[in-house]
């Protein structure tokens, strides 16, 4: 027979343990500790469209002379079910403004909705890997209408190309420091098969250094010079991107194989502590 008193030890069980599952669930994965008050999240715990409150569609041919066309809100090329946004890349070659689009897929951001200044940001995704695909997890300066590419500052926290398929790439980009030039600093990792199962992949950006972290690994450390805004961009916010590109000034480099299409590119939360 369960007394009143043992329902109440078991019901604080309970609760306890689900507390304790919870802190388990959003307390950050490796690096230093440092950031730990969730300050923002989406953990895709529903279905249908991205969350508008959250994210903003890009729309168009956007940048590096990439394939794709990114579609604001249609569910083929971004959609959240079962735990996890979707994003997908089709050779659907469908009509838009009176025009056929071979290639679509999409872009999140959450600029004008979130932006921080340091912080940890943790993103756990499966990226797709096939010739011709790049997905990428980034952030930019909220300035770059007014201060421009690169000099908003551009913290890639990954980049992924199919011609490279056992290749993590982490980089950043600034005035001083970025590919145009030639001077762009980042690190790579050979990591066989990373594309075949979900991974962490977060920053820590401190007031002096950003650090990169490849699950509880950090993989590459980028430092204020303490000599301005040219190599230090890194004082104000930027916001969040998610994209999957096809082709493009550096997905394209090898060719690109379109009957591989569709891929997708999942992604299970983001969080941001500060």
């Amino acid at each position: 027979m369960i007394t009143p008193c043992m329902r109440t030890i078991i019901l604080t069980i309970c609760v306890l343990n689900f507390s304790s599952i919870f802190a388990q669930k959003v307390a950050p994965n490796g690096g230093s500790k440092k950031f730990k008050k969730l300050v923002w999240s989406d953990e895709f715990n529903y279905t249908g469209l991205p969350d508008s409150n959250r994210w903003t569609n890009e729309e168009g041919y956007i940048r590096n002379k990439e394939l794709q066309y990114y579609t604001r809100q249609r569910k083929e090329n971004a959609y959240v079910k079962n735990g996890s946004l979707t994003i997908t890349a089709i050779n659907d070659s469908i009509s838009i403004n009176n025009k056929i689009i071979p290639v679509t897929s999409a872009s999140l951001h959450t600029k004008g909705k979130q932006e921080w200044t340091y912080g940890r940001v943790e993103v756990k995704a499966k990226f797709p890997s096939s010739l011709g695909t790049w997905p990428a997890i980034w952030m930019l300066g909220s300035d770059k209408s007014k201060a421009g590419w690169p000099a908003c500052g551009e913290i890639d926290i990954l980049e992924h190309v199919g011609y490279m398929p056992d290749t993590l790439h982490f980089n950043v980009h600034t005035k001083k420091y970025n590919h145009v030039k030639k001077t762009g600093k980042g690190s790579k990792l050979y990591y066989p098969g990373a594309y075949n199962k979900f991974h962490v992949y977060a920053i820590e950006w401190f007031k002096d250094h950003i650090d990169w972290y490849f699950d509880d690994r950090k993989v590459f450390t980028y430092a204020n010079e303490g000599d301005g805004v040219d190599t230090w961009p890194f004082n104000k916010p930027e916001y969040l991107i998610l994209n999957l590109a096809f082709g493009g000034a550096w997905g394209g480099q090898k060719g690109v194989n379109l009957t591989l299409l569709p891929q997708q590119f999942l992604i299970d939360y983001v969080r941001v502590f500060q």
